[in-house]
């Protein structure tokens, strides 16, 4: 994935982990967007065949590691939720930008339930409503998110 210009790629998977783990005020803290998920989901998009459900794992095996998290929760999350992005690739790429917002609240959505379903079997869990908020700052966020990364793939010339 590293050869031309893959190092993007993993650049920016690198700052969405960052931006998963930046301390941020007790107030917004419950909307923090999945910040991995977004990204992935944008890259399985863009590149399917470079970026997949590997990837995915991975990230989310770090993501675990860094939050602290049962090891495998949210790799096996995030792996199945960038599995559906990039199996129905072609479809999603079709849709308008808003379109495409709301299947990535979907995804999103998916995620945390899986996470909180995984993290419920395993340990004594208990569901919030605030628990699914990140899914709205994905949906807002996600055209703006679609609009960078798009921008610096055609910038690189990333295929």
């Amino acid at each position: 994935m590293l050869a031309n210009n893959g190092i993007i790629v993993v650049l920016s998977l690198l700052l969405a982990l960052i931006a998963s783990i930046v301390p941020m005020p007790h107030s917004v803290d419950a909307f923090r967007p999945d910040w991995v998920l977004v990204v992935l989901i944008y890259w399985s998009l863009a590149l399917p065949n470079r970026v997949s459900v590997f990837t995915a794992w991975v990230m989310g095996f770090l993501l675990d590691v860094l939050l602290g998290s049962t090891l495998g929760v949210h790799a096996g999350a995030m792996a199945l939720s960038v599995y559906i992005a990039a199996v129905n690739f072609q479809k999603i790429r079709n849709f308008s930008l808003w379109q495409q917002a709301l299947i990535v609240g979907v995804l999103a959505a998916l995620y945390h339930l899986l996470v909180f379903w995984l993290q419920r079997v395993l340990t004594d869990v208990v569901f919030l409503p605030g628990y699914l908020y990140p899914v709205l700052s994905a949906v807002v966020l996600w055209p703006w998110v679609f609009l960078l990364l798009r921008k610096i793939r055609r910038h690189f010339k990333i295929s």
